[in-house]
């Protein structure tokens, strides 16, 4: 496993269970991001409920309350919902938002980016799921913007982005390329590399970081391990490696 030394993802459990960052710990934001070995996570389609008590055992060591855990429907777009303090489902969007203290947010992803914006003075804390049509909907920004406009400053953010597939190994095609040319036709190509006829590699990572940082957040407030989950099939799930499942990406205000 790979990751930068200025953002490694610190693991709990040998295998890692789930990950924590350093930064989300400096603010004392309970949080977790699961790999496969997290047991009692279940995937859209399967019975309730989402955590299990496996899973409510294996991160028992995050503090996050998973009682009062909110997630939603995701599906691939750029909508916010507000978390109540009581949790529960709280319909179809892609980007939640929380200014409830304990109260965790949970979304699912394999592949996509998980992207967790905090602004700890203000106590405003939002979850996103983000693949790349989230990306050309822009959910990354929607996040950014539920935030400052719930009392958060851009200035003071701190921004996470969770195991994702890398660009290493997610190729598109020209239908995706065009989504992206008419959504960032001043930028798209820094995210775009061809590698064949109709062939593109796609650089989530840079784009989002990008996008958050043309949105307003400090480029060095960005944790990104870079860590693929196409790359690490014995560590986490990649829908596109086939690896059934899927990572939950777990915050929660202090």
């Amino acid at each position: 496993m790979t990751t930068s030394s200025k953002n490694q993802l610190v693991p709990h459990g040998v295998p890692p269970v789930y990950f924590t960052f350093r930064s989300l710990e400096k603010l004392g934001v309970a949080h977790a991001t699961t790999t496969r070995h997290c047991p009692g996570t279940a995937v859209w389609g399967e019975p309730q409920p989402l955590v299990g008590p496996e899973a409510v055992a294996a991160l028992a060591g995050t503090g996050l309350d998973l009682r009062r855990l909110t997630w939603a429907r995701q599906v691939h777009g750029a909508d916010v919902v507000r978390a109540t303090a009581s949790g529960g489902f709280a319909g179809r969007a892609d980007v939640l938002l929380t200014t409830e203290h304990s109260a965790p947010l949970a979304i699912f992803t394999a592949d996509c980016l998980p992207v967790t914006v905090c602004d700890p003075d203000a106590r405003v804390l939002a979850l996103a799921h983000v693949g790349w049509r989230g990306t050309v909907a822009g959910a990354a920004q929607a996040a950014v913007a539920a935030v400052t406009q719930t009392g958060g400053r851009s200035s003071r953010l701190v921004v996470t982005i969770g195991p994702s597939i890398g660009p290493c190994c997610y190729e598109g095609d020209e239908p995706v390329v065009r989504e992206f040319a008419t959504a960032y036709p001043l930028t798209w190509e820094r995210w775009v590399n061809p590698t064949g006829p109709g062939r593109f590699v796609l650089d989530l990572w840079a784009a989002n970081e990008a996008l958050m940082a043309a949105a307003g957040v400090e480029p060095a407030r960005i944790e990104n391990p870079r860590l693929c989950t196409a790359c690490h099939p014995d560590l986490l799930y990649s829908y596109r490696k086939g690896n059934r499942g899927r990572l939950v990406t777990f915050a929660a205000l202090p």
